[in-house]
């Protein structure tokens, strides 16, 4: 039969892809969202509306906080595999609450690591950032070096999230594998997003501001990429100390527990400008470019190691980020009539 897949935040970007990819193959996806008003409900309930077009999508209006409905709503579905995606990120509502950043983002998250555990499943997916890696500088950036300089509490919570969740693996035995993000975009993005936020200004005449004068370098993976990853992982389950049968170089497979960290970027470090640029030769419009300097908690550069990612799968991300950045143009201006 079809395995059943328990996704956190289906309403919600990268959540809306990976469920679209598995109901095409046949899964059942059950989805939990609380639909917060961080940004526009509208697009969080467009999106959720497409998935609900299948007959094997099921999901709840509920907030990750609510530990006795994320529970109940994994025992009533039994799921396979738990991918959690859902976390409050958007940094200025983190800024000025940040009791609701950490209740969503250390809370939440406990309350799925405790749902999978009862029923138990057979692999927990969850959604980590590149963040993380904060102040460190040499690129590109490896899941097995440390990563103890975090710049915001997001980072921060994303961090704790990663050793919350070695502890519950090696406690409880789930196979669990932590995902680090690298700059996602594509159709159906956030509006407080970079691409989204540059593609917007400019069709509507506005600046743009360009941090550190443009000197920024950041590792763009399509959402496409990120979601085949995410698929690919599914099936690569963490092994316990006892059961394994080889080694990969460079793996972060924890020695004590059944988890591994695992980046998912793009590989190449794009300079901000010339992704401007991508976007200005699509809009055919030049953008007013207000140059700023660097944000606080904002780093000069980063750039993923994929080493790992395409030793467990064979497969690394590899959409260029100016045929990216045309397919998300080409969609905000069917959605959006511009």
């Amino acid at each position: 039969m079809p395995k059943r897949i328990f996704i956190t935040g289906t309403a919600g970007f990268i959540g809306y892809h990976l469920a679209r990819v598995l109901l095409a193959e046949g899964f059942f996806v059950h989805g939990i969202d609380g639909l917060t008003d961080d940004y526009d409900l509208k697009l969080k309930r467009h999106r959720l509306g497409l998935l609900l077009r299948n007959e094997r999508f099921t999901t709840d209006e509920a907030m990750l906080e609510d530990a006795d409905r994320v529970r109940s709503a994994a025992e009533w579905f039994r799921p396979d595999i738990i991918v959690h995606l859902a976390a409050q990120s958007v940094a200025r509502h983190s800024l000025e609450n940040p009791r609701d950043l950490l209740d969503s983002n250390i809370i939440g998250t406990l309350n799925v690591m405790e749902a999978a555990r009862t029923p138990e499943v057979d692999h927990l997916l969850m959604a980590s950032s590149s963040s993380v890696y904060g102040a460190n500088d040499d690129m590109p950036l490896n899941e097995t070096e440390k990563a103890d300089t975090q710049l915001t509490a997001y980072a921060a919570t994303k961090k704790a999230n990663e050793s919350m969740a070695h502890a519950h693996a090696h406690v409880w035995g789930v196979p669990t594998t932590m995902l680090r993000f690298f700059n996602v975009y594509g159709p159906l993005g956030r509006p407080d997003v970079v691409l989204f936020k540059f593609v917007d200004a400019i069709l509507s005449d506005r600046p743009i501001d360009v941090y550190n004068n443009g000197g920024i370098y950041r590792d763009f993976t399509y959402v496409d990429d990120l979601v085949r990853c995410i698929r690919l992982l599914m099936d690569v389950v963490p092994e316990g100390p006892g059961n394994r049968s080889g080694t990969i170089e460079g793996d972060s497979l924890s020695a004590v527990a059944p988890f591994r960290i695992v980046n998912i970027g793009n590989t190449k470090m794009v300079r901000l400008l010339d992704f401007v640029e991508a976007i200005e030769v699509c809009l055919e419009k030049p953008a007013q470019r207000n140059l700023m300097p660097m944000q606080t908690g904002d780093v000069p550069a980063s750039c993923a190691d994929a080493t790992l990612l395409h030793a467990l799968t064979g497969y690394r991300p590899q959409t260029d980020y100016r045929e990216g950045v045309g397919r998300f143009v080409e969609w905000y201006r069917e959605y959006y009539q511009r």
